[in-house]
């Protein structure tokens, strides 16, 4: 099964800076790995290094949920 993974570091970044053609980007493939069955993992990176999974979306909806509360705070 394939995986994408989102930093949401990376997505918080992207927020600040507004930068919506990346957003979108990352949504686009994430969505393609959904649609084909994959899974789409969000990922935390802490300042000590540590990587910490603490969501997975399966589903287009779940998928579309993230990405609307992403874009809400643009």
């Amino acid at each position: 099964m394939t995986e994408f993974i989102i930093n949401v570091n990376e997505v918080e970044d992207l927020q600040m800076t507004t930068s919506t053609v990346e957003l979108e980007q990352m949504f686009t493939r994430a969505k393609s790995v959904v649609i084909q069955g994959g899974t789409v993992i969000l990922t935390r990176k802490y300042s000590d290094g540590r990587l910490e999974n603490f969501d997975e979306l399966t589903t287009e909806a779940d998928l579309e949920e993230y990405r609307q509360t992403v874009f809400k705070y643009l």
